[in-house]
């Protein structure tokens, strides 16, 4: 009996493959042995425990290492999604499910696809949250690249260290605003990770494709760096020169690597250089920022759902936002570029529609210039100053209030009541991250408007049934709904920078997916059980503009659904041995 051995780079190419026929199986087999015997069953892209067949486990050499009853993959996944309801803790339940990642990557997936609604919480907000709060005290395995600012000048070199050679998509975060949690450094990991499996399981971009990473400069986080079980670098923040000298590094190196069309997404990095490293890169490289383009992208989404319940054109109304940062300006920013296609209104007269209230009140032209940043100086408007939000919303009247501020209870009884008193369908954004910094809960903005409000949250809520009866489902203006449907299309089309205009495409094609059934129910989203049919809808809508812009840098398919979906990833278990493949009977030859 021969010997089977091959590399892990042939075998992957192998088990890829949906069909193939006994004979071929063979030959292949033969010319390219594989990973076999523990192993095999410790790498998690190819391991399917209990679900490989007597066969593979004879060809393979696991024969005996395993129990011998053989599972489907189903029954496996029901099996993982019994064990973790069982579990107490969200944050259990976090780390029981990174715990299957590690150890057989397509069942992780086959059950967050199936479970997404259910499952979303978890990998992502609120649970990511208290999970990177923790990082450290549960960190059980490198799921990324860490890069130091000690590591400048060897980027290349460490990057170089990543397994992975055809990586399409990275995350990477410096730690420094995670969600509303303030710089938890190298702890902020978790965030790069959780985006990078909704790619994935949303989005189905392979698992290959995808990079978290984190650049530790350091953290000012006292706690953290007093933390014996903090593992990041216990050093306050570099920044300045260093600092920028190395994130270019990083973005060359990974261009060098993985060439020069590599998605690169900036997150959870905080105000002053979010939109500093947005405006430096976005138009030289395949680049963008989830917490200020896909934020804005994603609320853009949710207020052209609600425009489809209240019949009032964008045009006609006013927003006030609770928030001034790079997330309310992004958003402010998208939502005027969006008149100005749409109506043909001038930049300046779209801007009107926009208001803006931070910690010093209203945003006005009388505001000294040395407070007001570039992206704010549009949303700036000649209007008396205002000190209180809950003063502005009596003013100004806005149809729409939209919470950026990490201010959780902000959006208080008295400011509902107005909103309420002001509109017969009062727009209430509370998007503000984790649940505790929500700006209001659901339950609330239903009660305090009467049930009339078009609600939607960062974080998920319950549905929410008033004392007539009547049930609301609160919306979720969770990013998922954009980037990974953008970082398909962008994939696919090996586009070469991603415009503004592609956040315009993704938000009408979420909006568009929203029913009158799910409108009864008070969505202003569609339900996130169908989010992988959008994300494809986004990567085809994303690809045509690639093309269309002149952006694609790969030959034009007749097709852009193909296109799309020939990069999808199907995380079934492949049959490694066809049925027709007669393997020899031990017991028969000792005989």
């Amino acid at each position: 009996m021969r010997t089977i051995q091959t590399s892990c780079a042939a075998w992957e190419k192998i088990i890829l493959e949906d069909t193939h026929t006994a004979d071929d199986y063979l030959r292949r087999v033969e010319k390219i042995p594989t990973i076999q015997g523990m192993d095999l069953l410790r790498n998690p892209k190819f391991n399917k425990g209990v679900g490989f067949s007597l066969t593979e486990r004879q060809v393979l050499g696991i024969h005996g290492l395993l129990p011998p009853a053989v599972n489907s993959q189903s029954l496996q996944i029901e099996r993982t999604i019994t064990q973790l309801r069982k579990l107490d803790t969200d944050l259990a339940k976090y780390i029981f499910l990174n715990a299957v990642s590690v150890r057989n990557e397509r069942l992780f997936y086959q059950v967050l696809m199936k479970y997404t609604e259910e499952l979303l919480p978890i990998v992502y907000t609120p649970t990511v949250g208290k999970a990177c709060q923790e990082f450290g005290l549960n960190f059980r395995s490198p799921n990324g690249l860490f890069v130091t600012i000690h590591d400048h000048g060897h980027v290349y070199d460490i990057i170089k260290n990543w397994p992975e050679r055809r990586v399409g998509a990275v995350v990477m975060t410096d730690g420094e605003r995670i969600l509303g949690l303030g710089d938890l450094g190298c702890n902020g990991m978790g965030i790069p990770i959780g985006k990078l499996a909704l790619y994935t399981a949303c989005g189905g971009i392979h698992p290959s494709a995808c990079l978290p990473m984190m650049i530790d400069v350091g953290t000012n986080n006292e706690t953290l760096l007093n933390d014996p079980m903090y593992i990041g670098l216990r050093d306050y923040r570099h920044t300045g020169p260093k600092y920028d000298a190395l994130i270019d590094e990083v973005i060359y190196s990974l261009r060098k690597r993985y060439g020069p069309n590599t998605l690169i997404q900036f997150e959870d990095f905080a105000g002053h250089n979010a939109a500093r490293l947005l405006e430096k890169t976005r138009d030289k490289i395949c680049s963008f920022n989830d917490d200020i383009q896909g934020t804005a992208s994603v609320v853009l989404a949710g207020l052209l759902g609600a425009q489809r319940h209240t019949g009032q054109p964008l045009k006609d109304q006013k927003f006030l936002f609770l928030g001034a940062g790079a997330a309310g300006c992004g958003i402010g920013h998208l939502i005027v570029r969006q008149l100005v296609k749409k109506y043909g209104m001038t930049k300046q007269e779209a801007a009107k529609k926009v208001y803006m209230v931070d910690v010093g009140g209203l945003l006005t032209k009388k505001r000294p210039f040395g407070e007001i940043s570039p992206q704010q100086a549009l949303f700036c408007h000649d209007v008396a100053p205002i000190d209180s939000f809950e003063e502005a919303v009596k003013v100004l009247k806005p149809t729409a209030i939209i919470g950026v501020s990490g201010v959780g209870g902000a959006f208080n009884q008295q400011v509902c009541e107005s909103m309420a008193q002001n509109n017969n369908k009062p727009i209430i954004f509370a998007l503000s991250n984790p649940t505790s910094h929500s700006e209001c809960t659901a339950g609330d903005a239903y009660k305090w408007t009467d049930g009339r409000c078009l609600f939607a949250s960062g974080s998920p809520f319950d549905p929410v049934t008033m004392a007539d009866g009547r049930t609301f489902h609160p919306a979720q203006g969770n990013n998922v709904y954009i980037f990974p449907g953008l970082a398909l299309g962008v994939i696919a089309s090996k586009a070469s920078s991603i415009p503004e205009d592609m956040f315009l495409e993704a938000a009408e094609t979420v909006s568009e997916q929203l029913t009158e059934e799910d409108m009864k129910q008070g969505r202003v989203y569609p339900p996130l059980k169908n989010i992988r049919d959008i994300s494809f809808r986004i990567g085809v809508a994303v690809a045509e503009m690639a093309y269309k812009c002149d952006l694609a840098t790969i030959e034009e398919p007749e097709s852009k659904e193909k296109l799309v979906q020939s990069i999808i990833y199907n995380p079934d278990y492949l049959s490694n041995i066809p049925k027709t493949f007669k393997y020899p009977d031990y017991h028969a030859e000792l005989n």
